[in-house]
């Protein structure tokens, strides 16, 4: 719990970051790009196959290819059909994509964690709710295929973390090949969708670039990936809807921006609801399977 609640603060700067100082100036494909690239960077000297399990080698590649690289290019792919608030929005849904995954790869139905997800979703809308367009549709679907990628890929995570009992030093030695799984998809997005004419011109927005590439998405998947493996799925699908409040108020405390105070601090209490219904459920269905 404590990697996920660092990891939230730490992407609801990062996402501010990415508004105010690269949304609209710098190519997106070349933005993810060179995340992924620094974060490699940061890893690929660490990296020892040897150390790994022979099935979490490919494992591994296909989280990073689902978590970072489809998950990233669907969103902005989104964005060319719905409006900002309607993107931040319609990510709410991920909680549930998190809990039927974890249920499908456990090969079991746990209402607990959909019902607690479901709250979450909730809460998340009061914050970000601000109304629909016409014509959403298709941007609400790629949205969706985004979700399901960024829950994939969390849960898959925890699933090989714990099948084959890895250590903390396993994972951090292994984690280059999550972003090399990431590049496998994102490189051949830049070449084919990328703009070279809107390439970073200034020295603040390549400093960006760095902050988001090693430590936004460098420490930050790793730590929350890790997170996720010690954590249950409704837990998880929570935390990934607190990114919504969180970013709102870094938002407001640091760039000034107008924010419903109100709705925030209501959906907040929603998603606290969410977390007590998450831990008490299997206490208030234990008794009576016990009797």
């Amino acid at each position: 719990m404590p990697y996920l609640v660092a990891v939230t603060l730490l992407w609801a700067v990062s996402f501010s970051l990415i508004g105010e100082y690269l949304a609209g100036q710098v190519d997106s494909y070349f933005a993810v790009l060179t995340r992924a690239m620094l974060a490699g960077l940061l890893f690929l000297p660490l990296l020892r196959l040897r150390l790994l399990p022979r099935p979490v080698v490919p494992g591994l590649l296909v989280v990073g290819a689902l978590q970072f690289g489809v998950t990233y290019i669907c969103l902005y792919q989104s964005f060319e059909y719905i409006s900002v608030p309607e993107v931040l929005l319609f990510t709410i849904f991920t909680p549930l994509h998190v809990a039927l995954i974890d249920d499908l790869l456990n090969r079991r139905f746990s209402l607990g964690p959909l019902v607690a997800a479901a709250i979450a979703v909730v809460g998340a809308g009061i914050i970000r709710y601000d109304g629909l367009s016409d014509n959403f549709i298709r941007g609400f679907l790629i949205l969706q295929l985004a979700n399901f990628t960024f829950a994939a890929g969390q849960v898959g995570y925890a699933h090989l973390v714990r099948r084959y009992e890895l250590t903390s030093t396993q994972q951090w030695r292994g984690f280059g090949l999550f972003f090399i799984g990431a590049l496998l998809v994102m490189l051949p997005a830049w070449l084919l969708l990328g703009n070279p004419e809107r390439l970073p011109h200034t020295t603040l927005q390549w400093s960006v670039l760095a902050w988001l590439g090693l430590v936004a998405s460098g420490l930050g998947f790793l730590f929350w990936n890790r997170g996720a493996a010690q954590v249950d799925a409704g837990t998880l699908g929570i935390m990934n809807n607190a990114l919504v409040p969180a970013g709102l108020l870094v938002n407001l405390l640091i760039w000034n921006r107008e924010a419903d105070l109100l709705r925030l601090a209501a959906g907040s209490v929603v998603l606290g609801l969410s977390l007590w219904v998450n831990a008490r459920w299997p206490h208030w269905f234990a008794r009576p399977a016990q009797s």
